[in-house]
């Protein structure tokens, strides 16, 4: 009998319990939930010469930064669907490969043609889509817009489908229509319940739309039932740790920190591991809460560890906020010159805004916070390059806005506050308005 994947894709192997590992191995990919890694080489025992369970396992990989491990299986995978697979296989493979080698201009390439052609590849589709994908990190200024627009293109092959509503609906809340973005994305959340993707999601909207009590009563309810160990157990429980800063609740952020977001603690990818940490220490300190050295000179060790070197913008730019943070001078130093360099070769996509973050950031942990402004203002319409969700880069706005009001300049700090509270609601947004006077 031939097999075929949930979205009526034909698969090219013969054996039941290779096709059912696959399919339920994707599924858990796509929930970012856990058991991938283990179902996906199930379906790889059960047949060794079945090339998707391959690709899909370097994906996994790659999510973890295991770059050699990720780079191995995308070349076997390569090679077993060269021998036995069909033409949509073999696009597929080569798609994800390129996007596992780092082939960003070629990955996104391949991943509009593929879709063209096969719409209803879920795993293909996925590839520009998260606030990490190939969309997010191309440097686009428009990776919004593009997300949704990819969205609506192929929304009529999808229908009522768990996984694509969730992702849909939250390339629409990125994209401004935070209404309709959280009632499709709670759409897909009620189909599937064992669904990160969708409960982190949700959380964006709700960050959108000012429910932050509800948002943390949401992971109060869901957490339990999430391993920690599975690919956003800290992010969600991050996004609680943010609403607990609308309240002024230091302390309880702290407590979310040292629970699953602390090195010593968390399970998380690598990637999530810096943006987190260090974003939450940060916003705590420009917040004006004491956040204890310690903290930050461990994290900064585990970070250092992690992404030794300059590549990906937004890495750097969070990796500068621990240089900043530990006033590690030499650190900044050496990660500027490599980013500087990519920017002269035109190997930056992101372009002037990355080395300008960083140098923004210095000056704002050296307390100069005329020079953060100075530095951050001509760029700050291009902060959307580095990638990241809004939630993820308002870290940027936050540092400029209180570098405003601590430099003396209030009615610009105003504008920006009011242009945001236009946006949506938020406590802190307030608090900080009427401090503008």
């Amino acid at each position: 009998m031939a097999h075929e994947d949930r979205y009526g894709l034909s698969l090219s192997t013969a054996s039941d319990a290779a096709a059912s590992a696959y399919r339920e191995g994707v599924d858990l990919m796509l929930a970012g939930w856990t058991g991938t890694a283990e179902m996906l080489e199930r379906a790889i025992a059960a047949d060794p010469d079945f090339a998707l369970p391959h690709i899909a396992r370097a994906r996994v990989h790659a999510f973890y930064q295991q770059g050699d491990l990720a780079r191995s299986k995308a070349a076997l995978a390569r090679e077993v669907v060269a021998g036995r697979g069909t033409e949509r296989e073999r696009s597929h493979v080569e798609t994800l490969a390129l996007a596992i080698e780092g082939r960003l201009p070629e990955a996104i390439a391949s991943t509009l043609k593929h879709i063209d052609a096969w719409p209803r590849d879920a795993v293909v589709l996925s590839l520009p889509l998260g606030a990490f994908g190939l969309f997010a990190f191309s440097g686009m200024a428009d990776h919004d817009r593009a997300r949704h627009e990819l969205c609506q293109r192929v929304a009529r092959h999808y229908g009522e489908d768990w996984w694509f509503l969730t992702m849909s609906g939250w390339a629409m809340t990125e994209n401004g229509d935070v209404a309709r973005g959280r009632a499709i994305t709670e759409r897909g959340f009620n189909l599937r319940r064992q669904n990160a993707h969708a409960a982190h999601a949700v959380l964006h909207a709700m960050f959108e739309d000012g429910s932050i009590d509800a948002a943390d009563r949401l992971v109060d309810e869901w957490i339990p039932g999430y391993d920690r160990a599975g690919l956003l157990h800290g992010h969600i429980r991050w996004h609680q740790a943010l609403g607990a800063l609308e309240h002024g609740d230091a302390a309880r952020a702290l407590e979310i920190y040292a629970d699953v977001l602390q090195p010593a603690a968390t399970q998380a990818p690598p990637l999530n591991i810096i943006t987190d940490g260090a974003s939450l220490l940060w916003r705590l300190s420009a917040y004006g809460h004491a956040v204890p050295k310690a903290l930050w000179v461990e994290a900064d060790a585990a970070a250092q560890k992690l992404f030794p070197k300059s590549g990906l913008p937004f890495a750097d730019v969070h990796m500068a906020l621990f240089a900043a943070a530990t006033q590690n001078r030499e650190a900044l130093a050496e990660r500027l010159a490599v980013i500087e360099q990519r920017l002269a070769d035109g190997k930056l996509p992101a372009g002037p805004v990355v080395p300008a973050i960083c140098r923004a950031l210095a000056a704002f942990a050296d307390e100069d916070h005329a020079a953060c402004v100075r530095i951050l203002a001509p760029v700050f319409t291009d902060i959307v390059r580095i990638g990241g969700s809004h939630a993820q880069r308002e870290l940027i706005e936050d540092t400029f806005v209180v570098a405003l009001m601590r430099s003396g300049e209030l009615p610009r700090a105003r504008a920006l506050l009011d242009a945001r509270l236009h946006r949506r609601p938020s406590l802190r947004d307030t608090r900080w308005q009427a401090a503008t006077g």
